[in-house]
């Protein structure tokens, strides 16, 4: 096990101001879609993988840009969401609805009509797709979106990483929406932090607690494989289960705080307690992960998602000098601050910064933070999934995948996993299974 004790290193504050730069470079673009569109095309047809709730979201986001944005095409597993969608951007944007029924598709291979027909892919889906179809896009040389988390599992890391590189090989943009970034007072917050308002980190707190996200139930009409697709947040090999889909958020935050850098390795806890039944699918209903850096600090970072609990969403940061409160915006201790400037809504920033981008001819990739921040989060499932420590070395040399691969999944197939005769589906048992 690795030791528990780190050696000597700097401080936290020389180490943020030596490394704070990388940061900066995420949401150093904020600005782009406020500039001329000389450098860019006269229309920018954008594509939806996915029609709920969030590719929904970012399209009209993006769409009231400006009328030079058109609505291109759409794609989800099933026709009556995508139906659905599709009669909302026809009433709401007559004028930049431009899909046709060729490009309007459900079912799983719809997808490569919108990128044919779009300009920028906006990707927000089952997550096991999301690093898939952003390197599908980025190979037919198209602008991505793509919603977190950008992976599951190591392989899709990898497809990350690829379509990362093939972006800045093509000038192409691929933007991350790992949207905490991009609001206005959490980046004067992160730079009071960066600047010493509470001195050196000693410890992090994060916390996603919550009922259960967003439950589905079985319309008898679907096989299983189709079910678990309508539900599919509750299956992990389509999620990933809920470090990977809720605490990233807050583990991306504390890398940013932390000035990008990774843990060093990490142990967890997990299981299900109270969420039974089959609407709940394969996930775990609480996770807890400690995280450990080489030059100090711990985070210590927890999940549920339980009826009747207690529930909170926040990051306390505590330092040598103070605690931020990170979702008041509030820092006490030898420095007294509260955040009274102007607020905007992250979302609708990420695709500011994908449309400024390409109006401006000057691409945005987000590889640097969106990779590592997906990374950490696999690394603390996986953790708590086997009850063994995992270091971000053994991290970075896995390759397993949730089976199936994407490109083997069928709506005719055997479901990867299936109910018990009480209708709960199996779950990974601690100190028995092994991922890595």
């Amino acid at each position: 096990m690795p030791q528990t004790k780190p050696p000597q290193t700097p401080s936290r504050r020389d180490f943020i101001k030596r490394t704070a730069t990388a940061g900066a470079a995420a949401v150093g673009t904020l600005s782009l879609a406020r500039s001329a569109h000389a450098a860019g095309p006269e229309e920018i047809r954008i594509g939806m993988i996915g029609c709920g709730g969030r590719c929904s979201g970012a399209a009209a986001a993006a769409l009231q840009l400006g009328k030079d944005v058109k609505l291109a095409g759409m794609v989800d597993v099933f026709e009556n969401r995508m139906e659905a969608k599709r009669n909302y951007f026809k009433k709401n944007f007559p004028d930049q609805f431009v899909a046709t029924d060729d490009t309007c598709r459900y079912g799983l291979d719809g997808y490569q009509a919108v990128i044919d027909a779009s300009d920028a892919i906006l990707i927000a889906c089952a997550s096991k797709y999301h690093s898939y179809y952003a390197e599908k896009a980025i190979a037919a040389g198209k602008h991505v979106f793509i919603e977190k988390p950008h992976a599951i599992d190591p392989a899709g890391c990898h497809r990350l990483k690829r379509a990362c590189e093939a972006a800045k090989q093509k000038s192409l943009s691929l933007v991350s929406g790992h949207e905490s970034r991009y609001s206005l007072p959490y980046q004067e917050q992160t730079r009071m932090i960066h600047e010493g308002a509470i001195g050196d980190i000693v410890a992090i707190q994060s916390m996603f607690l919550r009922a259960p996200y967003r439950t589905v139930r079985r319309d008898p009409n679907l096989s299983e494989i189709e079910y678990q697709f309508s539900n599919w947040y509750h299956f992990r090999w389509l999620s990933g289960d809920d470090v990977t889909q809720s605490l990233i958020h807050n583990l991306d935050r504390m890398r940013w705080v932390l000035g990008e850098e990774n843990p060093t390795w990490c142990f967890g806890l997990g299981g299900r307690s109270a969420s039974y039944g089959e609407v709940y699918g394969d996930m775990y209903d609480h996770d807890t992960v400690v995280y450990e850096l080489a030059s100090g600090p711990r985070v210590y970072a927890m999940c549920r998602t339980q009826l009747g609990c207690y529930s909170k969403w926040d990051d306390i940061i505590m330092g040598t000098k103070g605690v931020c409160n990170w979702t008041a915006c509030r820092i006490d201790g030898e420095t007294t601050w509260r955040y009274d400037g102007p607020r905007n809504d992250p979302h609708a920033e990420e695709q500011k910064i994908l449309i400024g981008s390409i109006r401006d001819g000057k691409p945005v990739n987000h590889a640097d933070t969106m990779i590592d921040s997906t990374y950490m989060a696999i690394m603390g499932q996986i953790a708590c999934y086997t009850g063994k420590p995992v270091t971000w070395d053994q991290m970075m040399a896995a390759d397993f995948e949730f089976d199936p691969s994407p490109a083997d999944v069928t709506l005719q197939m055997e479901a990867p996993v299936k109910p018990d005769a009480t209708g709960n589906y199996p779950l990974p048992k601690p100190g028995l299974v092994n991922y890595l």
